[in-house]
């Protein structure tokens, strides 16, 4: 039957910690600590990487490099990168059970999905020791999926690529990509589903991609909000996303919608089906 079987959600910004800080917070640290002030805006252009591979972008970034050459006096190496790395680990290790909490309505939509027989995956940039944390402290919170893969368990070849979602695609039993959702919050998540050939979804409201905490986007006025819900969006259906949704509460919606292109015979990737909920 040509239904939706599961969804795959990103962790740290679609379905815990709200704005995704725990990392963009570090990664402006071990820069500073460097003698290199970036932005916050540097800091998230490349999340959802693993984080090794978003160090490297960040180097990469004509200004920061530039920034880095006239410090240093050289363009950066493979040795700046993995010594910042080496800094960034701990750094977030002793933080990151702070930045655990479900963000709002994930909770509630995981049930809603699981009660139409959904199964739930998840993929991160996070390693595998960071997800030692993160697991049980969001677990404790009330949020479980039923599996999830790093980049650890894909030879170290995390997003863009869609090999987590080919792992999550084998582990739950998922028929085919075009009966499977991915939900993220930054350009690398759209990516990753694009690059895997399922439905790719950008959720907009607490994104990295946004970059607002909780208390940061309730203050602003309602046309405010829609403006930066707006601008979200488009950076999402500009990297390819067939759909976004504003907050997680509207997914269940969304993939009933799917499930009736399913039957018209539609699959991912078609940009007339785009449309922002």
């Amino acid at each position: 039957m040509s239904k939706v079987e599961g969804v795959i959600f990103d962790w740290a910004g679609t379905t815990v910690d709200f704005g995704c800080f725990a990392p963009v917070n570090v990664f402006v640290d071990i820069f500073k600590n460097a003698g290199i002030e970036v932005t916050m805006e540097e800091a998230r252009g490349p999340m959802g990487m693993l984080k090794i591979d978003h160090i490297r972008a960040m180097l990469s970034m004509p200004r920061v490099s530039a920034l880095w050459e006239e410090k240093y006096e050289r363009a950066f190496t493979e040795q700046d990168v993995e010594k910042l790395y080496a800094e960034f680990v701990p750094a977030l290790m002793t933080s990151l059970s702070a930045y655990t909490d479900p963000i709002p309505g994930v909770i509630e939509t995981v049930e809603v999905l699981r009660e139409q027989g959904l199964k739930i995956g998840s993929t991160t940039g996070y390693t595998s020791t960071m997800m030692d944390v993160v697991v049980p402290n969001a677990l404790e919170k009330g949020y479980s999926p039923d599996f999830y893969f790093t980049p650890d368990d894909t030879n170290s070849v995390g997003r863009p690529y869609p090999y987590m979602v080919y792992r999550n695609m084998e582990a739950l039993k998922l028929s085919a990509a075009s009966k499977v959702v991915k939900v993220g919050d930054t350009v690398s998540d759209i990516k990753e589903g694009v690059n895997a050939g399922v439905w790719s979804v950008g959720v907009i409201v607490g994104s990295s991609e946004m970059g607002l905490s909780l208390e940061e986007f309730t203050r602003l006025s309602k046309v405010e909000k829609e403006v930066i819900i707006t601008k979200t969006a488009d950076t999402f259906v500009q990297n390819g996303a067939d759909f976004t949704i504003t907050t997680m509460v509207e997914l269940p919606q969304l993939i009933e919608q799917i499930n009736g292109l399913l039957l018209e015979g539609n699959r991912p990737g078609s940009k007339y089906k785009v449309s922002v909920m």
